[in-house]
């Protein structure tokens, strides 16, 4: 049969196609390896529904970049069979930065490709002023850096309270620290020669409990951040919600009933003012708790036994599992995440937000997976969910 003009037209796959399939296979196969590794290709091939051939192409490719290694003795299926060659993360060779921007200090660390901390360092803000923390934070990363030889940085990520536009790396508003438009992404990057990306900590934790933590598998997460400054996010079929120029998760106005403490915004009993850790160290300052405006005082008291303290901090989980079964109500996630430092470290802090939160759901309600390191995972999350979403895009130049 003659070719006609329209059997002429048809073409392959388009090659930017091509190039987005390729990536997105690459992800799948590293997150694939990140959950299981050890493992063998032929099992990563069965979990991903990808080709043997698909998936020994990508681990050659991920090995090349040296995201993957192959495990030094072979190993046989219920010591039967032929041998295989498990593949897993290679750990040894490569870390992301991770900085986290909170209102008393920054804590800068360094993470390997399991989001394990390697290195930190908590720098006190002498003044919060943008230019200087950020500054900091980039001479920080550096020394940290220059005591881990041999670790190549793929690149740096960012978080931090308040709202944050991920697209542009910018805090757009930090009303604590009172940064507004500050171009944390351009600025770093300047300053340290490295990629850097940028996003609010909460988002940025739910990506590492969806990558290393408790959420992993989840279809719906929510996390919600109680610290000096208290905000949401949540995440369906690994996608995390943004919303225009990432607004999305901006929860510290929303009312409290019956809420007395003053909110800067004018208005008495917001979420922010009720939760903050401000408000829990002025509440124990009042007491005769401690003097101080450190909340890791308080636990500290409650730990040896102040009954006042521990008051405190389970009446404080109480009220933050109340504006968790709120917004267990408006978006009903399979698997709700709290950091907070109460629920982080004592029982009765924990089931007092749960049971606050609705008895019905209790069981969904985890405490964040990085008790000892959650500002440190939150930046180096930033920097590791960019890397499994596209392995690809690693520079040659960090090799």
């Amino acid at each position: 049969m003659p070719r006609t003009a329209a059997s002429t037209l048809v073409s392959p796959v388009p090659r930017a196609a091509d190039s987005d399939r390729r990536r997105t296979s690459a992800s799948v196969v590293l997150r694939s390896v990140l959950e299981h590794g050890p493992v063998a290709r032929s099992t990563v091939a069965r979990l991903t529904g990808l080709s043997p051939a698909a998936v020994t192409e990508h681990c050659a490719r991920l090995a090349a970049l040296g995201l993957l290694r192959e495990e030094a003795a072979p190993r046989r299926s219920n010591g039967v069979g032929r041998p295989h060659v498990p593949v897993d993360l290679d750990t040894g060779r490569f870390v992301v930065g991770g900085v986290h921007v909170a209102v008393p200090y920054t804590t800068v660390a360094l993470l390997d490709l399991r989001g394990r901390v390697v290195a930190r360092r908590e720098l006190k803000h002498e003044r919060p002023d943008a230019g200087r923390v950020l500054a900091r934070a980039a001479d920080g990363l550096a020394a940290l850096l220059a005591r881990a030889p041999g670790r190549r940085p793929l690149g740096v990520g960012v978080a931090a309270g308040g709202w944050v536009d991920r697209d542009s790396g910018t805090v757009v508003e930090h009303e604590l620290l009172g940064w507004r438009e500050v171009p944390v992404r351009e600025v770093l990057e300047d300053r340290t020669g490295l990629p850097v990306h940028v996003d609010g900590h909460a988002r940025a934790l739910v990506g590492g409990e969806r990558l290393f933590g408790r959420a992993r598998g989840s279809r719906s997460v929510l996390h919600l951040f109680v610290g000096n400054m208290v905000d949401a996010a949540f995440a369906t079929n690994d996608e995390v919600h943004h919303g225009p120029r990432s607004q999305a998760g901006a929860i510290a106005h929303l009312p409290v009933p019956g809420g007395t403490e003053p909110c800067g915004c004018g208005r008495t009993g917001c979420l922010q003012a009720e939760l903050s850790e401000r408000t829990l160290c002025r509440r124990a300052r009042a007491a005769g708790v401690t003097d101080s405006d450190n909340p890791m005082h308080v636990v500290a008291a409650a730990a040896a036994g102040d009954a006042v303290a521990r008051r405190l901090l389970v009446e404080r989980a109480r009220a933050t599992g109340r504006a968790a079964g709120l917004l267990l109500d408006v978006l009903n996630p399979e698997t709700v995440v709290v950091t907070e430092v109460g629920a982080m470290r004592f029982d009765d802090c924990l089931s007092a937000l749960r049971e606050a939160a609705g008895k019905r759901r209790a069981a969904s309600v985890l405490p964040t997976s990085f008790p000892d390191s959650v500002l440190a995972v939150a930046g180096g999350s930033v920097m590791l969910d960019v890397l499994f979403r596209d392995p690809l895009s690693v520079s040659p130049e960090a090799i």
